[in-house]
């Protein structure tokens, strides 16, 4: 079973960059597609970006196309989210998954994921 532990979560002013980390052990990592989701105060945790095994392909959700990158070192066992131009609705707890299966292929639906991370909390104020 694969363990995950984020980090990098903090207080930060509207406008500015967090980058977050999340460390994986306990099972190949470079087989599995990683992704980070959210989850603000009373809503539903939502997607946010995902990576395949070998980090050729990303993809994100809209609302955070072009201020988020997500990256990984396979070598380090550690996949990250750059976080860029925050803003407040940015605020959530962000948590890291990891896929299932070996392979490219990595959910949207957070009910499909069944190993996480405890969650970096990231509060942007205005």
């Amino acid at each position: 079973q694969m363990q995950l532990v984020e980090s990098g979560g903090g207080l930060v002013r509207a406008g500015g960059s967090l980058r977050l980390s999340c460390a994986a052990s306990g099972r190949p990592f470079s087989s599995y597609a990683m992704g980070w989701f959210r989850q603000a105060p009373g809503k539903e945790r939502e997607f946010v970006a995902a990576i395949s095994w070998s980090g050729g392909s990303t993809n994100y959700a809209d609302s955070v196309k072009g201020r988020f990158t997500i990256s990984r070192d396979n070598a380090k066992n550690t996949v990250y989210l750059q976080i860029n131009t925050l803003k407040p609705e940015d605020t959530a707890v962000y948590y890291c998954a990891a896929s299932t299966q070996p392979g490219a292929y990595f959910p949207r639906n957070y009910k499909n994921l069944t190993i996480w991370g405890q969650g970096t909390l990231v509060t942007v104020s205005s």
